[in-house]
């Protein structure tokens, strides 16, 4: 996909209550690797019961569909569906490591770096039969953001690591090319068995007292 026809494919809101939901709303009328953005995000989901918290206009909030086939090359089987975190948070540490950070991948799904978080990802998968028909995948990625609530325990964003400020959109049409490229190893066993083990490489868990 040529940088233009990515940019195509990216929608951006000035507000709405959640960008896997504004997906759902749509999805009739996106293609694969469509992107629903937006400046302001009124009920961000994380994992779980956990909310996401984003100052309007400082982060990347937003969410991409993809879609798989469900028959031949290509397709993920529910036995495989680690297969879209492992495009997904890789991609997101190619385009962190763009950008001079190094991160890690804390399981299931967010980044850290260091002992800071700068991105949780909700991805919701929908099937047919025992293969992945299409995953809604929301991410927020803290960019400009520098101050936070207090009961936030560990946030991080990228200004604060380099010092330099972002153009949100450039940075999310960055970004989606990063996850574009690793969707593109999809396409042999031993691509997808690279994936899994360099996700496993870079993933680590949280002891009971670090929770």
């Amino acid at each position: 996909m040529t940088p233009s026809d990515r940019k195509s494919k990216i929608i951006w809101l000035q507000t709405t209550d959640s960008t896997n939901t504004e997906i759902k709303r749509r999805i009739d009328s996106l293609d694969n690797l469509s992107v629903i953005a937006t400046v302001e995000q009124s009920a961000g989901r994380g994992q779980g019961d956990h909310k996401w918290h984003s100052l309007p206009g400082q982060n990347l909030t937003f969410s991409l569909l993809l879609r798989f086939p469900t028959t031949g090359q290509g397709r993920i089987r529910t036995s495989e569906i680690l297969l879209i975190t492992c495009i997904t948070t890789l991609g997101i540490r190619d385009y962190l490591g763009s950008r001079g950070v190094e991160s890690r991948i804390k399981w299931p799904n967010d980044i850290w770096v260091g002992d800071k978080k700068i991105c949780g990802i909700l991805i919701e998968n929908t099937l047919d039969h025992d293969c992945v028909a299409h995953s809604i995948v929301g991410i927020g990625l803290d960019i400009n953001q520098t101050v936070w609530p207090d009961e936030l325990p560990n946030p991080i964003s990228l200004k604060q690591l380099t010092g330099i400020s972002y153009d949100l959109e450039t940075e999310l049409e960055e970004l989606a090319a990063c996850i574009e490229k690793r969707c593109a190893l999809l396409d042999s066993e031993e691509r997808r068995k690279s994936l899994e083990e360099e996700f496993r490489r870079n993933c680590f868990t949280l002891n009971a007292e670090q929770r």
